[in-house]
């Protein structure tokens, strides 16, 4: 999850004009001219059909030509052609190529459209436009985007990706200038019952057998039994819904269970609202015939998909809280919530099961309370005269907050800076940075000895003139695919050693440069360094990073931690690796929450946050997105985690995992359209930073003081007499007690 999608940038070509919507800058497309202006990519060739396979393959829709990449070598090798002085920068354009493969041994293989941009000073780029698995059997569109940011001086367009001896077929390719699409209309949430349950009979008393809108998914057996369950609402629920009637200690008992996803179910199809975010909520509980730790899921089957509605690791025969949350996007035909997860022959409880609509606005005014005790302290400005005395009585002070001192920050990867629009919105909306891919070990070493910084020393530089600190992320990433191949093959030995030279090598170069290290990336999603080194390689870590950059802070950092979604990653299990490492003396200083997370519910958010929040340690969000179609409906999700974060006293940062399309890991995640228009989610986040700025404005008191509380960071302050007008700057730093600032005239 913490891997930056890789979109690179294409060239700018003195003369290249505006390309209108219709135009394709693809020459022979189709193949009606054979194969001009083609070529084969690497030591494959490529050839021109009418028909192959005994006339079983043809051209689509009535074309007269196809052509196909054969004798393919390397992954890498197909059919390509070079667009140099066709594209223009800071366009989007969308790619649609019409491919199917042909090969004796291979049925379905993925086929992948590339650009390869080389810049002036000789830089390789290679961007990933898109991808899809294609068949032998029928053509089918592989469709992308791709966004022209700096200048090169060459670029190519080429469709690579099945195994070798696979041929790729290419039927057409397009290339056009993409449309802008239409803004997102913000949802109608009228006359939603927000805090209103959709589950029918949750407290089991309709029907003589109290399973009214109840019934069994698969031939388990479901009965209600009237006492035993716990009698109030689980914490998240209750921090929702407020004052709330107790629960009646009734619960479903569900036996005969021969499956996992054997339980009791209800459908709701017609309760929900689409857009809107519901949390869900229940207690539940497993039989005796536990062997072992066992996940126990709420799910929702919405039509064929499945959709979690939020799990948790049971591990013994008490009551259990279980939390989440879902949104349905587009209208279905079904849906059906049902628990599920616990072993065959494990007999599963449940009680108290709430669906029901999430009052962000309600939640929103709570958060704005605590974030003024937690971000603003009491100032007293104390303004002498020249001669010792208190100022003039009636002057005018005007109070202006400049910046606000709490880090906001945004990644960036190399590419980025080419675009001039791009750097303008960086660097006057965010104080931080983090690069993309820029420091991880397989961009700074692909291949083993051959070392490149010069992107990362690049970015460095760029946060060094405008003053911005920067997190490393990072030293090392425990799982495994992330692991680049030559170091997945070495022995345990020269591992020990490659390790050594990651940490003397990254550490040395930038003593004193980055304030943080990501040191050993996801640690409750992967084991690669400990299965091959040993159960002390990650304290090692730590302690060695520490030993040669004593001043950077080193985290752990890790996803879904903060979703209530994935029992491998919870706040016990942080806290419990967190410890384990604190007691093998590793220099633990901070806790990274990704927070890619999925629509999301400031309750569910601030429990993990109270959690972590003991172990005295800063929070980090350190690499933030949301996703969702509807541009309003991110704008709220984004608000939902700026909040909570900010308002939260153990959170001391908050990181964009990025702002621009086309440069996200996430689809729908952008807050700025691809040529620089800034959407709804873009606005939201700038209105959050405007209300996180102090101003104040009055007349002076009879001891001549002003007094105000403020956001911390660095303000402006105009002092208006009968004779004169005096400006000065001064800085709120946190602190309890009232921060008296004394200016003299």
């Amino acid at each position: 999850m913490a891997d930056c999608a890789i979109h690179q940038s294409l060239s700018e070509v003195s003369g290249a004009r505006l390309h209108d919507g219709d135009e394709n800058i693809i020459l022979n497309p189709n193949f009606d001219d054979g194969l001009d202006n083609w070529s084969a990519r690497g030591s494959c060739k490529i050839l021109l059909h009418e028909s192959m396979d005994d006339g079983k393959i043809l051209p689509l829709d009535g074309g007269k030509y196809f052509a196909s990449a054969t004798e393919r070598t390397q992954s890498w090798n197909g059919i390509q052609q070079e667009i140099t002085g066709r594209v223009q920068r800071k366009l989007a354009y969308e790619v649609t190529a019409t491919v199917r493969i042909f090969g004796k041994a291979t049925t379905t293989a993925e086929v992948r459209a590339t650009l390869y941009v080389q810049t002036p000073n000789g830089r390789d780029q290679y961007i990933g436009i898109g991808k899809l698995q294609a068949s032998d059997k029928d053509w089918v569109q592989l469709q992308g985007k791709f966004l022209i940011n700096g200048v090169a001086s060459k670029a190519v367009i080429f469709i690579e990706g099945p195994p070798v001896d696979t041929d790729i077929l290419l039927n057409s390719l397009e290339v056009k200038h993409a449309e802008t699409s239409s803004p997102s209309a913000p949802p109608d949430f009228e006359n939603v019952l927000y805090g209103v349950n959709v589950i029918q009979n949750s407290n089991l008393v309709d029907d003589s057998d109290g399973l009214g809108g109840w019934f069994p998914l698969g031939p388990c057996k479901l009965s209600v039994a009237n006492n035993g369950a716990p009698r109030v609402l689980p914490s998240m629920a209750r921090d929702s819904l407020g004052t709330h009637e107790p629960l009646n200690g009734r619960y479903i008992l569900v036996t005969n269970r021969t499956q996992t996803w054997m339980g009791p179910a209800q459908t709701i199809t017609d309760k929900l609202r689409l857009h809107v975010t519901y949390q869900v909520s229940a207690w539940v509980r497993l039989g005796p015939q536990r062997n072992g730790p066992q996940n126990v899921n709420i799910a929702l089957g919405v039509d064929s998909q499945w959709v979690n509605g939020g799990q948790v690791e049971v591990n013994d025969q008490r009551w259990y809280e279980i939390g989440g949350s879902f949104r349905i996007e587009t209208q279905p035909s079904r849906v059906m919530v049902y628990v599920q997860g616990p072993s065959s022959g494990v007999d599963l409880m449940v009680a108290g099961l709430q669906i029901f609509p999430v009052d962000r606005k309600a939640r929103f005014k709570h958060l704005k309370k605590l974030t003024d005790k937690v971000r603003k302290r009491d100032v007293v400005l104390k303004i002498s005269g020249s001669d010792g005395d208190s100022a003039p009585l009636g002057s005018f002070v005007k109070v202006r907050q400049m910046k606000n001192s709490f880090p906001f920050g945004s990644c960036v990867m190399r590419t980025n800076i080419d675009n001039e629009d791009f750097v303008d919105f960086f660097v006057k909306s965010f104080n931080w940075a983090v690069f993309g891919n820029e420091l991880k070990w397989y961009w700074t070493e692909p291949q083993q000895g051959n070392l490149n910084y010069a992107d990362a020393d690049e970015l460095l530089d760029l946060c060094k003139k405008n003053g911005m600190e920067a997190r490393g992320h990072c030293i090392f990433w425990e799982v495994e695919n992330a692991v680049q191949s030559w170091v997945r093959s070495l022995n345990t030995n020269d591992l020990t050693t490659a390790v050594q030279n990651r940490l003397n090598g990254l550490l040395a170069r930038y003593k004193d440069q980055f304030s943080h290290y990501d040191v050993n990336n996801e640690m409750l999603h992967g084991s690669f360094y400990q299965d091959k080194l040993g159960k002390d390689i990650r304290a090692y870590m730590f302690k060695t990073a520490n030993q040669l950059d004593p001043a950077a802070a080193l985290f752990v950092n890790d996803y879904n931690v903060e979703s209530a979604a994935d029992i491998r990653a919870t706040p016990d299990t942080y806290i419990e690796q967190i410890l384990g490492l604190q007691d093998q003396g590793a220099p633990v200083g901070g806790i990274g929450l990704q927070g890619h997370v999925s629509t999301p519910v400031g309750p569910v958010i601030s429990s993990a946050l109270d959690k972590l929040g003991i172990l005295g340690l800063p929070i980090w969000f350190t690499e933030v997105d949301v996703s969702a179609a509807n541009e309003y409906v991110r704008a709220d999700d984004l608000e939902v985690m700026l909040r909570e974060a900010y308002a939260h006293p153990a959170v001391e940062g908050i990181m964009l995992w990025g702002f621009w399309e086309l440069f996200m890991s996430r689809d729908n995640a952008h807050l700025v359209n691809a040529e620089g228009d800034v959407n709804e989610a873009g606005r939201r986040y700038l209105k959050l930073k405007q209300e996180w700025l102090s101003h104040a404005h009055g007349k002076l008191d009879d001891q001549g003081e002003f007094k105000f509380r403020g956001f911390h960071g660095t303000y402006s302050i105009e002092i208006i007499t009968l004779t004169k007008k005096i400006s000065q700057t001064f800085t709120v730093e946190k602190g309890d007690s009232p921060l008296v600032v004394n200016i003299s005239l």
